[in-house]
């Protein structure tokens, strides 16, 4: 059998491994997104006067985005581990 060539991080070049390097990249983009859905002049965007089923548009966008990051997050884990395996 052939020896496996192994990048920097440890990860199989090549392989169904993700790689550590495309996981750290995909938290940081994740992180600077849910950074900016949760900035000032967003949440300034959703701060007007209205509602969603009763409940003001606000709150309406901070759940929504809350999710959409948990969302996210759950699936760049799913991926990794999938790789993984």
């Amino acid at each position: 059998m052939g020896s496996k060539i192994k990048d920097r991080d440890g990860a199989t070049k090549g392989g169904v491994v993700v790689q550590r390097g495309v996981l750290k990249e995909r938290l940081i983009v994740l992180f600077v997104v849910g950074g900016l859905a949760f900035s000032y002049p967003i949440l300034k965007l959703f701060s007007v006067e209205g509602s969603v089923f009763g409940w003001p548009v606000l709150y309406v966008y901070i759940f929504a985005a809350w999710a959409g990051v948990i969302l996210a997050l759950a699936w760049i884990a799913r991926s990794a581990r999938r790789g993984r395996n």
